[in-house]
């Protein structure tokens, strides 16, 4: 195991002191070290993974220094387009280190979501001609082939690391005043939902939450989609399903997904009938890959959702301001609910027993 301050230290004293990214569960600890001892303005949480290399792109043109640029593998597909037209030495030939937690590493046990791309992982960064190195205890010898390989090469170099390489860094979570736990928000959703219509909710805790009040209350869960994969594309899997049909569709999403792929919302408010119903829950938080901040505080939704096309925009902090909306929600076209909870998720969190293959068959079995 890496002594997770070290490697920080060892990455600062090869003058790469320029982090950005979107943060992962196999990289929490080197992201909490990252946010406790780089300036604000050294660490650029992103929207996305392509957003965090174009950044660091940028960053290496003004300066002339390296930056890294942290994801989880999944994130491999948002930055394949800028790696590849903009990073590649046959484009502008720029130098990043890319630290990339290998999710889903084949001979591990892990999430359906995350197999796939276990098995890819490094046949992708060779597709693209990536140089790389698995992470390694005695890892000071790769850092230094990796800044000798920028430096010679101008190119991109990857960092693979594998699930509990890192030691453990504990800083204080930042979470807001509100008075509702996202699960406790969930619970009074889903007692607004009638039976009858479709849930489609986003990856992470959000579908874990669902899942378990769901079996809590002995409910059924074949009207709820649990988007397990696909951080940032739940609104457009929900606006897809309700074009198919006239049942409503209630879109379960997340700061951290709602700005991964803020576009999709321009889309959503310009081609959604009224049964599309969408509600973002707001902590502030990547809660699910170890709470670090969004800048969901920072910026006001409302008024983006306002801005792209959506007529009525509610909030709520409290069941009976969540039941109240929720009412309204369901009779409204291009309606959408905010709510504002504080972060915290119980230990003993499961995980859906029903794979996606099967989740997906039950819906389709109940309602086409």
């Amino acid at each position: 195991m890496i002594d997770t301050k070290a490697f920080y230290d060892c990455l600062i004293s090869h003058n790469m002191d320029f982090f950005t990214g979107v943060p992962d569960s196999l990289l929490a600890n080197f992201c909490a070290c990252v946010k406790q001892n780089a300036p604000d303005n050294r660490n650029i949480i992103a929207a996305n993974e392509g957003n965090a290399v174009g950044i660091a792109c940028g960053y290496h043109i003004a300066t002339g220094k390296y930056g890294v640029v942290y994801m989880q593998n999944s994130g491999e597909g948002n930055a394949v387009n800028p790696l590849l037209s903009i990073a590649d030495e046959e484009v502008y030939s720029i130098p990043l280190l890319l630290l990339i937690g290998w999710r889903g590493e084949p001979g591990t046990k892990d999430e359906p979501q995350h197999k796939k791309q276990g098995k890819v992982t490094l046949a992708l960064l060779e597709a693209m001609g990536i140089a790389y190195e698995i992470l390694e205890d005695n890892y000071m010898p790769q850092i230094t082939r990796a800044v000798e390989y920028m430096r010679t090469y101008s190119k991109p170099y990857a960092i693979v690391v594998r699930k509990g390489t890192f030691s453990d860094y504990k800083i204080s979570k930042e979470s807001a005043d509100y008075p509702l736990s996202r699960e406790q928000a969930l619970e009074c959703v889903l007692s607004c939902i009638p039976e009858q219509d479709f849930i489609v909710s986003t990856t992470g805790k959000t579908s874990r939450e669902i899942f378990e009040i769901r079996e809590a209350c002995g409910q059924s869960h074949s009207g709820d989609f649990l988007t397990v994969g696909g951080m940032g594309h739940t609104s457009s899997i929900a606006l897809g399903m309700s074009l198919g049909t006239e049942r409503n569709v209630y879109c379960i999403d997340g700061d951290g997904s709602f700005i991964m792929h803020m576009g999709a919302f321009a889309i959503n408010a310009d081609k959604a009938d009224a049964n599309f119903k969408y509600i973002l829950n707001n902590n502030g938080a990547h809660e699910s890959v170890g709470g670090q901040p969004t800048v969901g505080f920072k910026i006001d939704i409302p008024a983006v959702l306002k801005a792209v096309g959506f007529e009525h925009i509610f909030t709520a902090q409290t069941p009976e301001e969540i039941t109240a909306a929720m009412q309204q929600l369901a009779d409204v076209r291009l309606g959408a609910l905010i709510l504002y909870t504080h972060q915290g998720s119980r230990e003993d969190l499961g995980r859906p027993t029903v794979s996606p293959i099967d989740n997906k068959k039950a819906m389709m079995e109940k309602f086409v």
